[in-house]
């Protein structure tokens, strides 16, 4: 007889304020989900993320568990989203002007 373990979903994505700011991440792998999102957003399947991040202890499961905490918390990832990109934009624009000094 095969042995199976069940593996209960909410156990696939945790957060801490000591791990990446308390962004809600894959556990045991420090991939956050909004990683996960982003990639998705720009049309990657979930298999191809998978094979673009290649950490071992991901797995399809765990991809799809950080796209469905997505979903059910949607408003939260985007708005981190939103800053996450201003953010950018901002060092982008600080780095520019540095440079054009020099």
């Amino acid at each position: 007889m095969l042995m199976t373990t069940t593996i209960e979903i909410g156990t696939l994505i945790t957060h801490s304020n000591e791990i990446k700011n308390g962004k809600p991440i894959i556990t045991g792998t420090g991939v956050t989900v909004n990683r996960i999102v982003s990639w998705y957003k720009l049309g990657l399947t979930p298999e191809e993320i998978l094979s673009r991040i290649g950490h071992p202890r991901l797995n399809l499961a765990k991809i799809y568990a950080a796209l469905s905490y997505y979903h059910a918390n949607q408003q939260q990832i985007e708005t981190e989203l939103s800053e996450e990109l201003a953010e950018a934009d901002k060092f982008e624009q600080e780095w520019l002007q540095f440079n054009q000094q020099q």
